[in-house]
């Protein structure tokens, strides 16, 4: 492809601004460094991406869908990128074990990662050349911020192809921390021979882990790094090969005639051929020769079945400016294997949607697959969402079609039911994404529709079968240890009353033991529904009840000897709420909803600072009206007062401990849990609290204010006025 220009390997590329900055997740100081192998793609090794994830060194896992942040080091600028796991080689012993250990193994294999932007850099630096590595060749590093100074002379004294070992010189800098996976640079070839791995450190002290005084006996300024040569071999080995071959067409390929053809019909003008090249060139991070010449039909055809992207791009500029040539684009498109479905821009723009999604969205992934396209092909457990989205592009329409026979592509249709299981901001994203691409597609909009009705009505239906039945239990403390209850089955389709005694006194264990029965009845009525959850209805004062540690017998009666414990929250989730405080000032019913809706956005608030009041909860929950669940973690009187303002307020879910403590250890496991999953996991922690009191010592209660589910017409005292 003589016209169209593809960055490559430059003799002359600066060593200094091949050099990338590999951040870490936490702060984004530099984890390690790598080297530019493609304008869009970098090398670095595998133990700096586990870093600067925060994880083990050697974790031998390939980080699926983890976001690495990098920065690219211009003359006078410096850029960062966000940047995915393209190829991963996992460190591994030399025995070829995965289980490498810092302190016994000096030496490995594998450690090597593949990064890809997730954009086209703006300023395109050219990667250098790789040349094998050699004994006695000069090199040169640099440390992983790019620094002009940081640079380090060694020589190669060994290489066997495998490991090459470095001696640097006894001036200057020397390799050490945050130099790994950055080049090693030979300075006579101007190329790069090999990236450094490791570097010797002197002899620590056993007890204090510090350097010993330096002894001549000691070995200095050694490192080592992994050679070109292997790096090459250990890369094609995972599937890599295109890093080092410059695709071409397939000269059987059916579409590349068709598209020449449809190329000479459609702009017979080579300045009419030159514009539209120009700009499938920069969308797809290609050069071309120049504003005053045009590629042929053959070498524009030819990138068109060579670059997967290039003509989606392609349809998309003529959409907007030539769509009468578009629908035989298309159709002589999809005779051929290497294009994709998604433009550049629109594969950036949906991967940057899913990033956004909530992770308990995210993860239903799966289940959005089937749901959407029952018919697919199975897809391998544990893939990437990368890996999927790239299955999911080959994927063919959907069984209708209009009368021009065109269908709405697989990829959409599961993006349509992604979009009925999101909050309403990524919904609107998730359509709005959709709505363009079909479009450039010459899709007509009803068959789309279509498509989001099916959604509709399939997340309706999920979320009515999956949504776990609740008892609903008004509790009226009338003494020490005595209640009336009133209490309400709802299997999803309303609250209907199941007891019509409300005014018999029962002690806390002949509560305990009715509730169980009807609990136990409802689930065995449903199996596959899960527990039932029970919602204790209380008023102000009664939110830290202990309902939940209550112990009755589901058969009714004095337990027999053979009998099992009946803890109601140990076998049932439990949550509470209370109507007086949900109630008490209507005005904040719109955020209570608003704030409901967003609810798997898992967005959190915590408040632990005692000094903290109801003028400073105010303040806070007005100022982030988006907040689904508040953490309490404050002494007894400050925490109360926060509970009651939160419910006030609409804030749907609030998790404290009732027990007489602050720093809860229960609400800080519980801040690990989804908040959907609050419920269930409230129910495990006080079930492991039977087996393993000192490790599950807390007391967690959860206010649960669902605005979605109906509350049946309670008996209530007249509410008081409180401060």
């Amino acid at each position: 492809m003589g016209w169209f220009l593809k960055a490559g390997r430059s003799a002359s590329a600066d060593p200094r601004h091949c050099v990338v900055s590999v951040l870490h997740t936490a702060d984004g100081t530099s984890a390690g460094a790598g080297v530019l192998l493609a304008p869009d793609q970098l090398l670095t090794c595998a133990h700096v991406v586990n870093d600067a994830l925060g994880r083990a060194p050697f974790d031998p896992r390939p980080p699926v869908d983890h976001k690495v942040r990098i920065a690219l080091h211009g003359p006078a600028t410096t850029t960062r990128y966000d940047t995915r796991v393209a190829h991963w080689v996992a460190p591994r012993r030399r025995d070829g074990t995965a289980d490498v250990q810092a302190r016994e193994d000096h030496e490995w294999l594998g450690d090597l990662a593949v990064l890809r932007l997730e954009i086209m850099p703006g300023r395109v630096v050219p990667p250098p050349r790789w040349l094998p590595m050699e004994p006695g060749q000069a090199l040169r590093a640099w440390h992983s911020t790019g620094l002009s100074s940081s640079f380090a002379d060694v020589r190669v004294k060994t290489c066997d192809e495998v490991i090459g070992y470095v001696d640097g010189e006894s001036t200057g800098m020397a390799i050490g921390p945050s130099y790994s996976g950055g080049p090693l640079w030979s300075v006579d070839d101007n190329a790069v021979v090999g990236i450094v791995a490791a570097a010797v450190m002197p002899p620590a002290d056993p007890v204090t882990g510090r350097p010993l005084p330096h002894q001549s006996q000691h070995v200095a300024r050694r490192s080592w790094g992994i050679p070109w040569q292997r790096i090459e071999a250990e890369l094609r080995a995972v599937g890599a090969a295109e890093l080092f071959e410059t695709p071409e067409a397939d000269p059987d390929d059916p579409a590349l005639p068709l598209i020449v053809d449809l190329l000479e019909r459609g702009f017979p003008s080579p300045s009419l051929l030159a514009d539209q090249a120009r700009a499938v060139a920069e969308l797809c991070g290609y050069g071309h020769q120049g504003d005053a010449t045009a590629p042929t039909p053959e070498e524009f055809a030819t990138l068109l079945v060579t670059e997967p992207r290039a003509l989606p791009a392609l349809i998309g500029v003529l959409r907007r400016h030539d769509p009468a040539v578009v629908p035989d684009l298309v159709a002589a498109g999809r005779l051929s294997r290497v294009p994709k479905l998604l433009s550049p821009r629109e594969h950036r723009r949906l991967t940057r949607i899913l990033d956004g999604l909530p992770e308990a969205v995210r993860a239903r992934l799966p289940e959005v697959v089937r749901a959407a396209l029952p018919l697919a092909a199975a897809f391998p457990d544990g893939d990437t969402v990368a890996g999927l989205l790239d299955h999911l592009e080959g994927l063919p329409g959907d069984s209708r079609t209009d009368a021009d026979g065109l269908r709405v592509p697989g990829l959409l249709r599961v993006v349509e039911y992604l979009a009925a299981l999101s909050p309403p901001g990524p919904q609107g994203e998730l359509r709005l994404w959709a709505n363009s691409v079909v479009d450039r597609l010459g899709i007509p909009a009803t068959s789309l529709a279509e498509r989001r009705t099916d959604a509709e009505d399939w997340a309706r239906a999920r979320r009515d079968r999956t949504a776990p039945a609740r008892v609903l239990v008004q509790l009226e403390r009338v003494g020490a240890d005595r209640y009336r209850l009133r209490v309400w089955c709802d299997e999803g389709t309303g609250p209907r009353q199941t007891s019509a005694d409300g005014e018999t006194v029962r002690s806390a264990e002949q509560a305990a033991g009715e509730l169980l029965g009807i609990l136990q009845s409802l689930q065995l009525s449903d199996p596959d529904r899960g527990r039932p959850v029970l919602e204790v209805h209380v008023e102000r004062d009664d939110l830290n009840l202990p309902v939940d540690e209550w112990l009755g017998s589901a058969a009714g009666g004095q337990p027999g000897p053979d009998d099992l414990p009946g803890v109601l929250g140990a076998e049932y989730p439990v949550v509470v709420t209370s109507p007086e405080l949900l109630h008490r000032h209507e005005r904040f019913h719109p955020d209570w909803r608003h704030r409901w809706r967003l609810l798997d956005t898992d967005l959190s608030l915590t408040f632990d600072h005692p000094a903290q009041g109801r003028s400073e909860v105010y303040g806070a929950l007005l100022g982030d009206k988006d907040a689904v669940r508040v953490s309490v973690d404050v002494p007894p009187r400050s925490r109360d007062v926060i509970v009651q303002t939160c419910l006030m307020m609409g804030v749907p879910v609030v998790v404290w401990d009732r027990a007489q403590q602050e720093r809860s250890p229960a609400v800080q496991r519980m801040s690990a849990v989804p908040v959907r999953d609050l419920p269930e996991g409230v129910r495990a922690y006080r079930a492991k609290s039977m087996g393993r009191p000192r490790e599950y010592s807390g007391h967690p209660v959860v206010a649960w204010s669902d605005a979605d589910r109906a509350v049946p017409r309670l008996h209530l005292a007249e509410p008081q006025e409180r401060a």
